[in-house]
């Protein structure tokens, strides 16, 4: 086996490279573009690739060339890491990894099968998938259904070390694709809907020693907020803003798990990324804004103190989690130069803020069917809720009606791309709405703490419960839009060849013009595709490739046998008709042209 990097002298520098000079590896690294050395692409979240031998001209030639089965059934999110000659392939649980060498036809050069507790699989919201591996410092980085984040040898896939990340007999799982960042590994927490205190965790990248722990609510020592430099749309948080947003205790169940993306800005040494839901799924239940749930987190990764937080939904009453990426772009806002932070929000808004300083900058809304809030008022950050769609107003046991959009969100944590040569963000969405009706629940550790019955279906008058735009974030603009019939689960990838990847439920490839979102290919799969679509170069060619296997929240349905329209936390019965058209069945494909 052979691992490529940069040249013979970098692969000398990484053996004998300390935690400091492994950070410069990975810089190093996401430039080249031969290579996809981490779950997004690159530091910035951009999913962009500059190689151009497939072309807009020519991408309808695209063949598949290679494929690889999983042995997995359930939903493959995620893809696959190209580190020199290897590929590294993960799975959903049982979290198999396999390092393919792509000199030899996708060989097994060596496969890792932790041993799980299986009844981690009934504390796995939606589905039981991983959002992919990492590397660092010559170690593959996973973290395990059972909230296990272990270090790998890339050559061996022996284990280096393991580090127990949370209790799975409490709902604390691991879905999220660790970050490596500096010296350090970074790793979420899933679980909101067993009442978890959410939180990321940093860990010496080397002996897997806890470095820093930094909580979504709770005390300000928890959280790893200074009340006086800590700031919020540029004023101080003030002491533990958090603890006064929830009532007693609460905040010890109260959710903002982290199980989405995250992005690092070198030059401001910051890392950035989004809590989920508070817990429970009833509001009335938990009075106040619920701090900091549905928040933009941008904190120094040496010490995990947050430098400044944006809460987008205060006091969630619809399961709008703020988990999804955090796309850092350099472009003009409204004909100023900004060191952007671009984040498509669960709740249908897409927000614009400086990186630098957590200032607001734009907040739209990226789906036209969006209803339940009229707009965000700039100055306090807050929506302004329509009471036609609030899910507390009508109090427990009252069914709101047409909520656009529904839980699953105007998009989940299918990450967007962005092209620097357009300066669009092109975005896979969701396009449905809700019914939603809170109930009663008590708390009991290791046990479900939703509180709510939801149905779920396309906007009044329409069919398709999915677009995919091109979304202009200097203006909040749609540039242009392409209809889906199924939401579009699977993450873009954006080329300098001028075309757009990304998936479909029904398991199709697709590639689009970039300028105009037109239809250039598209190839069914062997099943429906959730994974984020990769590209690389290998021998002189580039090649494109995705996981697919149906699941994932929209196909839950598919992926556990349910069948109860409002099963699933109500997904099942919008995309029951799922069933028509793939079947699971966990696959890579890997694409080139003649």
């Amino acid at each position: 086996m052979k691992i490529r990097h940069l040249s013979m002298m970098t692969c000398a520098a990484i053996v004998f490279a300390g935690p400091a000079l492994a950070n410069e590896e990975l810089l190093k690294l996401e430039k080249d573009p031969s290579q996809w050395v981490m779950p997004t692409g690159d530091y910035s979240d951009h999913r962009y690739s500059t190689l151009k031998q497939i072309t807009a001209a020519n991408v309808k030639e695209l063949r598949p060339v290679w494929t690889f089965s999983t042995g997995v059934l359930r939903g493959h999110e995620g893809g696959p890491l190209i580190i020199g000659d290897v590929m590294y392939v993960h799975t959903p649980f049982p979290n198999k990894v396999f390092a393919l060498d792509l000199n030899d036809s996708g060989k097994i050069i060596w496969s890792y099968e932790p041993k799980q507790d299986p009844n981690v699989i009934g504390v796995m919201c939606c589905d039981t998938v991983n959002r992919g591996v990492a590397y660092g410092d010559g170690m593959i980085f996973l973290d395990q259904a059972d909230a296990t984040l272990v270090a790998l040898d890339a050559k061996t896939g022996k284990l280096v070390w393991s580090q127990k990340n949370g209790d799975a007999s409490k709902g604390e799982t691991g879905t999220s694709a660790p970050f490596v960042v500096k010296d350090k590994v970074l790793v979420g927490i899933s679980g909101g809907e067993f009442g978890v205190q959410g939180r990321l965790t940093a860990y010496d990248m080397k002996t897997g020693k806890l470095a820093w722990k930094a909580y979504s609510e709770g005390p300000d020592d928890q959280i790893l907020f200074d009340p006086e430099k800590t700031t919020n749309l540029g004023k101080p948080v003030g002491k533990n803003s958090s603890l006064a947003t929830w009532q007693g205790d609460q905040w010890k169940t109260g959710g903002g798990a982290t199980w989405g993306w995250y992005s690092y800005d070198p030059e401001l040494n910051l890392i950035y990324y989004g809590s989920g839901n508070p817990s429970t799924w009833n509001p009335s239940q938990r009075p106040g804004d619920n701090k900091w749930s549905m928040t933009i987190f941008a904190r120094n990764p040496d010490t995990g103190v947050a430098k400044w937080v944006y809460q987008m939904t205060p006091h969630d009453e619809w399961d709008y989690d703020g988990i999804n990426e955090m796309i850092l772009a350099d472009i003009p806002v409204k004909g100023k130069p900004t060191k952007a932070l671009v984040h498509f929000d669960r709740n249908g808004f897409g927000y614009t803020l400086d990186r630098t300083n957590g200032a607001l900058l734009v907040a739209e809304k990226y789906d036209p069917a969006v209803n339940w809030a009229t707009h965000v008022d700039m100055a306090t950050g807050r929506p302004e809720v329509v009471s036609q769609y609030s899910t507390q107003a009508g109090g427990p046991d009252h069914n709101t009606k047409g909520v656009c959009p529904a839980a699953l969100g105007s998009k989940d944590e299918q990450p967007a791309a962005f092209a620097p040569q357009t300066g669009l963000f092109y975005v896979p969405t969701n396009h449905v709405c809700m019914d939603y009706e809170p109930f009663k629940v008590s708390y009991t550790a290791g046990q479900p703490y939703v509180g709510a019955t939801l149905s779920m279906f396309p906007p009044k008058g329409q069919t398709n419960l999915g677009n995919f735009i091109a979304w202009d974030a200097g203006t909040g603009k749609i540039v242009w839009s392409d209809p889906e019939p199924f939401s579009v689960w699977s993450g873009a990838l954006a080329t300098a060849g001028d075309v757009v990847f990304y998936g479909t439920l029904e398991g199709y490839l697709k590639a689009v013009d970039m300028k105009t979102g037109k239809e250039l290919y598209k190839f069914k799969t062997p099943s429906g595709i959730i994974g984020n679509v990769t590209t690389y170069e290998h021998g002189g060619k580039q090649y494109i490739a995705i996981l697919s296997g149906v699941g994932g929240w929209a196909g839950i349905g598919m992926a556990a046998g349910l069948n109860g329209d409002t099963d699933g936390l109500g997904a099942v019965g919008a995309y029951k008709s799922l069933s028509n058209y793939t079947q699971l069945g966990g696959v890579l494909t890997v694409f080139a042209l003649p």
